[in-house]
Order: structure tokens, then C-alpha cells, then sequence
């Protein structure tokens, strides 16, 4: 059985957010056909774990799939497809799947499930993901902390053009002024400016 954490959040209380994190799934391809079939029994949102910088980023676009779904602004099929498209910078729906959805050689993955209905429940994912996903499940965490614990930082930098955000300064011959500057810190200002940019791309 996968481990499940559920976050509620405040604009939303009955549509809790359930998150499982696997490593080493060697399923991938299967998983992504279920959701080119449109399997409804698949109806999540598979992400690649390395384009995650952290919970909150990932909650950001979470909260507006919901938003969108329920005042019927959504740009895509489902919430979980409008998940995904909300963590892109741009309006391309396929390049957001590409980027940010899993692909037949992702080996870490974050799976959220949006629970529209009350048979949605914590445990109903955990039996569910637990029997389809061939991996590892990892504990995301009491407050979803370990979330981004699999983020290519660089990678993460290149989708949202963030050269030179989060990243120690250097004096006129190169020095690095601010080089205790700790990889914390640079995901904080990282993730500042990325949830503005998904903010703004929903208004």
C-alpha cells in the first residue's frame, strides 16, 4: 500500500489533496498509456519529480486546478490534466504534459489525486496506487516537506527562465559575494518567483 498524505486547504475544505511520492518505478510506461487512454480509473496527475521545487509550488497549481474546475474556467478535460497545465509557464497544453507529466523513463514520480467526490479517500488511493505503481513509495511528509526532495534544480530554473534567481552573487572579478548562501535559501527565492508566475498565468 502506498503512503498518502492529505493536505486540505482552506479555500477548499472539501476537495482534500491526496499525495503519494514513489522512487524507482519501473512502470512508467504504463501508467502515462492509462492516461493517453483516458482510463478513468487512472485519473491523476502524474508528475516527474524532478520538475517539483517543493510543496508549495506543487500546491500553488493544485489549488488553481481546483479554482478553475469549480468556477468552470478550466482549459483542460479534467482537474488533473488542469493540474498539470497550471504548473507550465505557458498556455501549451501538450508542453506541459511533456515537461511536467511523467514519461515513459521516469523513475520518480508524484501522484496527486484531487477528491471531486467523497468516495475519494485517503485509503482508496493508497490501495489503488500501491497495487498499479511498481515502485518505491516515500513518506512526502507530515506537511508534504519532502516534496522537491527529487527536483533537478536546473532543470526547474530553465522551464521558468529564472537565470541568476536564487543563485549567489559575484562581485566585478567573479568572486562569489554571497557564498554561504545556502541551497535553501535559493529555493525559497526560486519558489517565490514561480508561484507568482503560476499565480499570474491563472488570473
Amino acid at each position: 500500500m502506498a503512503t498518502v498524505r492529505t493536505i486540505v486547504l482552506p479555500h477548499y475544505p472539501s476537495y482534500p489533496i491526496h499525495v503519494c511520492m514513489f522512487k524507482d518505478v519501473s512502470n512508467a510506461a504504463f501508467l502515462r498509456s492509462q492516461l493517453l487512454e483516458a482510463n478513468p480509473d487512472f485519473d491523476y496527475a502524474f508528475l516527474d519529480a524532478a520538475m517539483i521545487l517543493s510543496p508549495q509550488h506543487l500546491l500553488s497549481a493544485a489549488f488553481l486546478a481546483l479554482h478553475c474546475t469549480q468556477v468552470a474556467r478550466a482549459k483542460t478535460r479534467t482537474a488533473h490534466s488542469e493540474l498539470v497545465f497550471r504548473l507550465h509557464p505557458n498556455n501549451n497544453i501538450g508542453e506541459s504534459y511533456r515537461k511536467f507529466g511523467i514519461s515513459d523513463k521516469t523513475s520518480a514520480l508524484i501522484a496527486v489525486k484531487l477528491a471531486l467526490k467523497p468516495e475519494t479517500t485517503a485509503q482508496v488511493v493508497a490501495e489503488h496506487l500501491g497495487e498499479h505503481v511498481k515502485g518505491e513509495s516515500a513518506d512526502p511528509g507530515e506537511a508534504l516537506e519532502h516534496v522537491g526532495m527529487w527536483c533537478d534544480v536546473g532543470k526547474v530554473r530553465k522551464m521558468y527562465k529564472l537565470e541568476g534567481v536564487g543563485e549567489p552573487k559575484k562581485g566585478k572579478r567573479g568572486a562569489i559575494v554571497n557564498g554561504n548562501a545556502s541551497d535553501m535559501d535559493e529555493r525559497k527565492e526560486m519558489e517565490s518567483v514561480i508561484t507568482g508566475i503560476i499565480t499570474l498565468k491563472g488570473s
